[in-house]
């Protein structure tokens, strides 16, 4: 029996439905009736737009002769297509969705409009618009706090740079609320979320510190 997690899933990105997740274990229509599988609230939507199903092929799309199209990667589809990881679909232009082969597929990063399935160059890794983070293939759940998340991206945005404790003030709290924040307040956070990522993996510290100059992320290479 396959399990949930394995089951591939469409992701709503930009639009309505922006972060909302669908499992494909059985047809999706989308479109603008109420009682679509997935029912998309513009007036550029056909009643019952496209549909997505799986298939011994594959996931497959299908626009249903929606007035305004049904876009795939940009390209607007005239025929039945077999999905690959990442593309990205566009309902009428009006709502996008992410296709995902599983739901454990790694998170994704943008780039003009296409979903790009990065290279893990580290055994961390940092979804950014939804603010997952994973190490190695596990999901960090329950997700972290918003500060957590902010300390952990400002270290991970910087590369194994060693970032001075004012930066990652500002970068957590902004300029002005950093100026009510102690020193004391800023190492909590940082054992907190040492914690958090030690739920995963207890034999690394991936939060270092540098005596007298800052932190620095150390993110091993994934094996």
């Amino acid at each position: 029996m396959t399990e949930q997690k394995d089951l591939p899933v469409i992701v709503g990105y930009e639009g309505n439905l922006d972060g909302q997740r669908w499992m494909l274990k059985q047809e999706l229509i989308l479109g603008r009736e109420e009682g679509c599988d997935i029912p998309i609230n513009n007036r550029q939507v056909s009643r019952q737009h496209a549909r997505i199903f799986p298939s011994n092929a594959g996931v497959i799309l299908q626009d249903l002769g929606s007035k305004n199209g049904t876009h795939c990667n940009g390209k607007r589809i005239t025929e039945p297509i077999v999905l690959n990881d990442g593309d990205v679909i566009h309902i009428a232009l009006a709502q996008k969705f992410v296709y995902l082969s599983s739901d454990t597929t790694l998170p994704l990063e943008f780039e003009g409009g296409v979903a790009v399935i990065p290279d893990r160059r580290g055994r961390l890794l940092l979804e950014k618009r939804s603010r997952r983070v994973w190490i190695g293939d596990e999901e960090i759940l329950p997700p972290l706090s918003a500060s957590q998340y902010q300390l952990l991206e400002t270290l991970y945005n910087n590369k194994g740079r060693v970032v001075p404790r004012e930066e990652l003030m500002s970068g957590i709290w902004g300029e002005d609320g950093a100026l009510d924040i102690t020193n004391q307040a800023l190492d909590a956070l940082v054992r907190r979320l040492r914690s958090r990522l030690a739920e995963l993996d207890p034999d690394h510290v991936y939060i270092a510190t540098v005596r007298g100059h800052g932190l620095r992320l150390d993110n091993p290479s994934a094996e």
